[in-house]
């Protein structure tokens, strides 16, 4: 139950995770329980699970961009700028954390590439 709830949510991250983790790249040639039982078994911080709990960021990033930010704010406050209330540095942690803008690049899959790339390529001999 649980393979099939990754393979739902992201189905090409479970497949990174398998590959990079187990050096499995078929999962198809293994029984599905031997391939859900390592699924279950990857780190925490493996794509499909950061995937499935919506976090973008591992403990690790958010620690080490926590403890940055302290030490750039401590550094600021012992300079000119901070006696003064200049010049805040700005909190990584807080760009890492925000939501991201909304890209202008689209993802597509490999058939829409291959598409869009024929349609061009007609383009261009006819045009």
């Amino acid at each position: 139950m649980m393979l099939a709830a990754m393979f739902g949510v992201d189905r090409d991250a479970l497949i990174c995770d398998l590959a990079e983790t187990y050096h499995i790249y078929d999962y198809r040639a293994f029984p599905p329980h031997y391939i859900a039982i390592l699924a279950v078994g990857l780190r925490d911080d493996s794509r499909i699970k950061m995937k499935i709990s919506e976090q973008r960021l591992t403990l690790d990033q958010v620690l080490l961009a926590s403890i940055y930010d302290k030490i750039a704010q401590l550094v600021w406050l012992n300079s000119r700028d901070g006696s003064k209330g200049w010049n805040r540095p700005k909190s990584v942690l807080l760009e890492l954390t925000k939501e991201p803008k909304e890209s202008e690049y689209k993802s597509m899959s490999p058939e829409e590439f291959e598409q869009i790339r024929e349609q061009k390529l007609r383009r261009n001999k006819h045009g």
